[in-house]
């Protein structure tokens, strides 16, 4: 008997990205880059209104980032306050995200806040206390870059 049969389920694309929570990105790019085999980030940008600065580098098609909160109040500060430096978020992508939150919420699964943008996609976060502690991120971002 298939415990699944008939169910409809959410369709993963690929693990996106993983996030590690640091409290100095200069100093957390000295101890990585030389471990991911890189000089430099891929990609670096700010995101003011998640108030964080991240160093991207791509291992495949997967980002690994570093993020260093921008303000005492930022989640990743809290996070860091909290739980100390570390793994904050693991991301998929999905095709759509508002589709996916839908989904989840319909199985009871607690989004914090709604859908956010990010570029020319959308992200939304399930709370750590449903994922074993784990805070999940889904986005939907196409990552052009990769079908060049």
């Amino acid at each position: 008997m298939n415990f699944f049969a008939g169910r409809h389920e959410l369709k993963i694309n690929k693990i996106d990205h993983i996030c590690i929570a640091v409290k100095d990105l200069d100093q957390a790019r000295k101890v990585w880059e030389p471990v991911l085999g890189k000089t430099s980030p891929d990609d670096v940008y700010i995101d003011a209104s998640e108030k964080i600065k991240v160093a991207r580098y791509w291992l495949g098609e997967v980002g690994f980032e570093l993020m260093e909160s921008l303000t005492p109040d930022g989640e990743v500060a809290k996070f860091i306050e909290k739980k100390g430096e570390g793994v904050m978020l693991i991301s998929f992508n999905v095709d759509s995200t508002r589709e996916a939150m839908t989904e989840l919420e319909e199985k009871n699964y607690p989004f914090i806040g709604g859908a956010r943008p990010f570029r020319d996609c959308e992200f939304s976060f399930i709370h750590p206390r449903k994922m074993n502690g784990v805070m999940l991120e889904l986005i939907d971002y196409k990552w052009d870059e990769f079908r060049k």
